[in-house]
């Protein structure tokens, strides 16, 4: 495997280097490619699995085997214990009381239930806040935030860490080597990855900035300073950067905000893994594509796997929007990952807090599986009577009795177990790539230009109407191993310093096909304008480039080989400079500038092609790029036609392909299928009281399947893949 060194990896590696070699390390972690043994599904136990959240805490425990009862009986396998249990489990310091969790364990194992154990540090106890005041968050006005909520210890607090990585200690001495707990999470959604804005934490700023830098003549010339007087002759003076400030200041803050998150989670993984079993995954629970407070490859990269809370909020399941963020979790560490949290029917905390139509959640969970997800689990178990997520919705009510959305859980968990066998050893494989980087991603959002341009609603435009055709699409960083993909794509690629242009053009004369998005490489790694126009190094490779970009008033008219149609929101004047580089799309009387020129050019170079895309298509011209790009790269869909709203994923494995079609129509859909296959997910006996029963290994294949509205067909293609 080829592994470019990263601009993000620096700090890290001059600060701590042992840290950067364990990041490494999971960085060379599995390709798709391989048949290594896949991480998220448990030696011993079903392919897939289903759980939920319980804070046995909060309950009496005469409660308990209740409780845990009723999840054997819902067919949950996997039970995650003590993420807000700090309190409980040190009611003072230095003092510690497991006897409680213990049992919870026991009777966990005795109803057959897997334990997931979570560091508490998202929530220290009050008697350790009181004491050590510098363990809280400061905010930017001076103030430390006050106990009660969560998320308010300080990440850059030594003293915090401290504590985190005693409470962890003992957490793992005791439980390390428990039969029945499977594996670890560190913290809760890291905070959201909030800073503390205390001296220490601009210490730790500047600190880091000089081991990077090693100078400060560099770090000027990089960050040109010179510009409105911002020079800086002293360490001391560099500020912890408001928006906007200097560019180059703002992406070396995110990057030392990464830095410390990924830290503060070694921090923590270092105490348990001396004491843990091998057995045991150490995992954290990001919040998807949207949240993008640090840079999630750096931080995932020394987790077993990755997993995620997966949250509709208002309206309902998107599977576009959702499949970004499945496909963007999974290409952290290029593996299957588990959606440790997700809504049981409706949560609290968003603007309209509706609940997912009947029949909504079982899709949700089958959509989960097909884009890679080995576990799903529910948030939360049982609602608390009292805290700031009472009207959160729950599998169990406040007076301990079923919420009408368990008999559908209940139902999917079931049908888990009964096709789980299908799902082991497979994984997600695509002939697509999307490229995102977070680095890029904040230099377009801090310097947006128009306000209608908004970097996500292109990459789901890029997304939506390429998955429709190939049915698979991986998003991943630009600089893992690409050689796997016909096609890869880069929606908006901002920084491409040199080394990253050499990556990608490797790829282009080794016979991929590489599309750029507009606004791509305009920037090097220190979030610097390159002396060179867009797309920067990559120019020679394009055989052209970016005269001039431009922030559209209106819509300008736009035709070619593609079709007719309009160019939107932003466009760039291309320049055709090889002789075989070909026109696709050409502007016409727009602004002046544009008018006649080039819109998208394609060029061959080496084994492969580089295409630029210098605007935002309508659908029409989108969808017949997207055509285009997928016949020129040699790219087939992995299933065939299927219906309008009928969503197709597929996972392969040493010796056969399971696909998992779920219907998002409102009405009933007939599918045929390219080839006979096995519908394997048998109708249970009844949805309020599902029974287990095995699939009928010599059922007959079928041609055609048919999907009631949020309905799922689970079909086994043995054909060699």
């Amino acid at each position: 495997m080829r592994l470019l060194p990263s601009p993000r990896i620096l700090p890290t590696a001059f600060l701590y280097p042992a840290l950067s070699t364990i990041f490494l390390l999971f960085q060379l972690h599995a390709s798709p490619q391989d048949h290594s043994p896949i991480p998220t599904q448990l030696p011993g136990h079903d392919a897939i699995l289903m759980g939920t959240d319980w804070y046995a805490e909060q309950w009496p425990a005469s409660r308990w085997e209740t409780d845990v009862s009723m999840m054997e009986a819902a067919h949950l396998a996997v039970v995650r214990l003590a993420g807000f249990a700090w309190s409980r489990m040190e009611p003072s310091e230095g003092r510690y009381d497991f006897e409680w969790l213990d049992h919870a364990i026991r009777l966990a194992e005795k109803h057959h239930l897997l334990v997931i154990l979570d560091t508490p540090s998202a929530a220290p106890p009050a008697w350790l806040t009181l004491k050590y005041p510098d363990t809280l968050r400061m905010e930017k006005d001076g103030r430390r935030v006050t106990h009660g909520n969560r998320a308010q210890g300080s990440v850059t607090s030594a003293r915090y860490r401290e504590f985190c990585r005693r409470i962890a200690t003992e957490m793992a001495r005791r439980y390390g080597h428990d039969p029945n707990v499977i594996g670890w999470q560190i913290d809760n959604e890291y905070g959201y990855s909030q800073m503390s804005f205390d001296d220490d934490a601009r210490h730790q700023f500047r600190d880091w900035l000089k081991a990077r830098y090693k100078s400060l003549d560099f770090l000027n010339q990089q960050w040109t300073t010179a510009y409105w007087s911002e020079t800086y002759d002293n360490w001391a003076e560099i500020p912890i950067p408001d928006i906007p400030h200097n560019p180059g200041l703002m992406l070396d803050w995110k990057r030392f905000v990464t830095f410390a998150w990924a830290s503060y989670q070694q921090n923590q993984i270092g105490a348990i893994r001396p004491f843990a079993d091998p057995r045991q995954f150490i995992t954290g629970n990001f919040m998807g594509y949207a949240f993008d407070g640090f840079d999630h490859y750096t931080v995932a990269r020394s987790l077993t796997f990755v997993a995620w809370d997966d949250y509709v909020a208002t309206g309902h399941l998107d599977p576009d929007k959702n499949g970004i963020s499945h496909d963007t979790m999974r290409g952290l560490k290029r593996q299957n990952f588990w959606v440790i949290e997700t809504q049981p029917g409706f949560v609290n905390w968003s603007n309209l807090n509706n609940a997912l139509n009947k029949g909504e959640v079982r899709a949700m969970a089958w959509h989960d599986v097909g884009h890679g997800a080995d576990e799903v689990s529910y948030w939360q178990w049982r609602s608390a009577l009292n805290g700031q997520e009472e009207m959160h919705g729950t599998l169990v009510g406040p007076d301990g009795e079923p919420e009408p959305v368990l008999a559908e859980v209940t139902q999917t968990a079931a049908e888990f177990a009964q096709v789980q066998g299908a799902f082991r050893n497979t994984r997600v494989v695509s002939d697509v790539a999307l490229l995102h980087d977070y680095e890029s991603r904040w230099a377009i959002n801090w310097q947006i230009h128009t306000s209608r341009y908004d970097p996500f609603n292109i990459l789901k435009t890029y997304y939506q109407t390429i998955r429709k055709i190939s049915q698979s699409l991986d998003i991943v960083s630009p600089d893992v191993p690409l050689d796997q993909y016909k096609l890869v794509v880069a929606p908006g690629l901002n920084l491409i310093p040199k080394q990253r242009a050499a990556h990608l053009a490797d790829y282009v004369k080794n016979g991929g096909h590489l599309v750029l998005g507009p606004r791509s490489g305009m920037k090097d790694e220190f979030n610097a304008l390159l002396p060179l126009r867009q797309p920067g190094y990559l120019i020679d490779a394009l055989g052209g480039r970016v005269e001039q970009f431009y922030a559209l008033e209106r819509d300008a008219p736009v035709s070619g080989s593609l079709g007719s149609g309009t160019a939107t929101i932003w466009a760039e004047q291309l320049k055709a400079m090889a002789p075989d580089a070909e026109v696709l799309l050409r502007y016409g009387g727009s602004n002046g500038w544009l008018d006649g020129q080039p819109c998208i050019i394609t060029h061959p170079f080496g084994k492969g092609r580089i295409t630029y895309v210098g605007t935002i298509l309508d659908p029409n011209l989108m969808t017949a790029l997207a055509q285009w790009m997928v016949n020129v790269s040699g790219v087939t869909p992995v299933f065939g036609p299927v219906p309008d709203g009928i969503e197709v994923n597929r996972r392969v494995g040493p010796g056969s392909t399971v696909f998992v079609l779920v219907n998002f129509n409102s009405e009933k859909q007939l599918v045929p299928l390219p080839r006979p296959m096995k519908s394997i997910l048998h109708q249970l006996d009844s949805p309020d009281e599902p029974q287990l029963s095995q699939p009928d290994t010599a059922q007959a294949e079928v041609t055609q399947v048919e999907l009631s509205r949020y309905g799922v067909v689970i079909l086994l293609d043995q054909r060699k893949p």
